[in-house]
Order: structure tokens, then C-alpha cells, then sequence
């Protein structure tokens, strides 16, 4: 089993100060919207299939894995999925952010809260974009180029947050928010919950429910889910469709088998080659990195 570093850290003063770790709380102490109380312990699992799991996540992190070089760099905010109820933290977050650091793009791996928390987590990736930016001289990365990467639930966020950027869902709580919260290009691999809800064993439509209003802003985005997927194929169909009707550039890369919840690991399935593709468009939007 890879080794994997599990931080944990109380919520603080969110001033550009000396991490645990590379890791640091985006909300400023007491001004953390949408809070809950009595939240029970924050949990680390680390499971039989080599996955390791965060669930009670009550205080929101970016954990930031910095790619080399002496000049600002792309970045990018990882967010895992998990069904909003735990975060696949190991293999859609450190793994991912450990591919991106090797291809020139420094990682903020998102800590979002869970279980049953959507719009806290949606005021989350906010937060989180919003404090990148603000601090992009700090960790030498370039505010204009800072992307967004989420896998089912994380996949769910990332929509999200690509769509509803022009307001956000929470009232500003210091300078923090006055940077920009719309992520500039997008992947979003198997995504999860997006569309109109049917009966069950009843086809869905290809419709996105009203809460993603798509239009000529939301972000440019790479799109990757199976045939076979529990959360249903017809999920990357409708959002591609969605934004080429908005005039938004996207690719998807549609197959026949892979499931769910791979991440970036090779299993012998036709997914297997996503990463690669996703290099190649990488660069098409943020240029030679490494």
C-alpha cells in the first residue's frame, strides 16, 4: 500500500501564515458560512481496495502539492468524489495532484465537507478558488490559469462551480472574495447527479435539472465517463450537449467499460487512457508547463 500523509488541522485565522503541512484552512476563525454543530469526529478509513477516506469533515483545506519551477505555474483544484458522504481522498486526490504536479501544474487538493453538505462544499470551492488566487504570488502559481478537476461528487462540484460563478452562495467574508471563484477550464470525469430525476428503472431525459443553468460562461471542459457507469453515461452526454448549445468548448471521451471510481489507476479497461488524452487538451489550455 502507497503511503499515504493524512493532515488534520484545527480551523484558524485564514491570514497567509505558516501551514501544517502544506495545508491550510480557507475560512477565516468564526466566519465559516453555512457551519454545522456538533458535527461528530472527523474519520480517516483506509480501506481493503487501497483507498483512503475522509468522512465529518467539519474544517474545510487546500493541501498544496507545488510543482518546480522558478516562473508561475498552471494549478489546479482537485476535488474528489464520494457521494457527498465521504472524500476518495487517496486515489482522486493525492494521486491526482501528484499527476498534475508532474506535468507542470502545481495541486490544491480541496478538503470539502461532508456528509450531506452540497452547499457548503459548493461554498467551499468558492472559498477555495477565490483564496488561490489571492494568495497566487505566495505559492507562485498563475491566477489565469487555474483549473478545476472533480470525480463524481467532486465531478458534481466542479459543475457546479464552472456554472454558478457570477454569484456566490455565500456573502463575502473579507478581501479573500474579491478574486475571482470561476475556475478558467474544467475536467470532470464520471459525474455524478446532474440530471432531471426519474422514476426508478425509467430512462433519464437528456436534461440537466434547472439548478445548472448553463450558458456562454461557464467553463471550457473535458468530460470522461463509461457505458457501464452506476451514474449513468447519460450524464457526460447532456452536460457536453449543454455547452456545445452554450457555445462553450468541450471534449468528452465517451467507453464502453470502466464503472466508476477509478480515478487515474489503470484497471485493463478502455479508461485506462483518459490521463492521456487529458494531457494533450491539457495543454491546449494552459499551454507547454513542464
Amino acid at each position: 500500500m502507497k503511503m499515504i500523509t493524512v493532515f488534520a488541522i484545527m480551523c484558524c485565522a485564514v491570514a497567509f501564515a505558516k501551514p501544517n503541512k502544506n495545508t491550510y484552512p480557507i475560512w477565516p476563525d468564526g466566519k465559516m458560512p453555512l457551519a454545522v454543530t456538533n458535527m461528530p469526529p472527523e474519520t480517516v478509513k483506509p480501506t481493503k481496495d487501497d483507498i483512503v477516506r475522509f468522512t465529518n469533515v467539519s474544517c474545510p483545506t487546500i493541501t498544496f502539492v507545488k510543482a518546480r519551477s522558478e516562473d508561475p505555474t498552471p494549478a489546479v483544484l482537485v476535488c474528489p468524489g464520494g457521494g457527498y458522504s465521504h472524500l476518495a481522498w487517496s486515489h482522486e486526490g493525492v494521486e491526482t495532484a501528484q499527476w498534475f504536479k508532474n506535468r507542470g501544474v502545481s495541486a490544491f487538493i480541496l478538503k470539502y465537507r461532508c456528509p450531506g453538505q452540497r452547499d457548503a462544499a459548493f461554498a467551499d470551492a468558492q472559498r477555495a478558488l477565490s483564496f488561490i488566487r489571492a494568495n497566487a504570488v505566495n505559492f507562485n502559481v498563475d491566477p489565469q490559469r487555474l483549473g478545476m478537476i472533480g470525480y463524481s461528487a467532486g465531478a458534481n462540484l466542479t459543475v457546479r462551480t464552472s456554472i454558478l460563478h457570477a454569484k456566490r452562495i455565500y456573502a463575502s467574508v473579507d478581501d479573500t472574495d474579491r478574486a475571482s471563484c470561476r475556475p478558467d477550464w474544467a475536467m470532470v470525469i464520471y459525474p455524478y447527479d446532474l440530471l432531471e430525476k426519474t422514476p426508478k428503472g425509467v430512462m433519464p431525459p437528456l436534461r440537466l435539472r434547472d439548478e445548472y443553468p448553463v450558458d456562454a460562461t461557464t467553463t471550457p471542459a473535458f468530460i470522461v465517463q463509461s457505458q457501464d457507469d452506476s451514474c449513468k453515461v447519460q450524464t457526460a452526454l447532456t452536460y457536453f450537449n449543454a455547452l456545445t448549445l452554450a457555445g462553450v468548448k468541450a471534449e468528452m471521451h465517451l467507453y464502453s467499460k470502466g464503472g466508476h471510481g477509478y480515478g487515474m489507476r489503470e484497471r485493463g479497461n478502455p479508461t485506462d487512457c483518459w490521463p492521456a488524452l487529458a494531457e494533450i487538451w491539457l495543454a491546449s489550455m494552459v499551454g507547454s508547463c513542464e
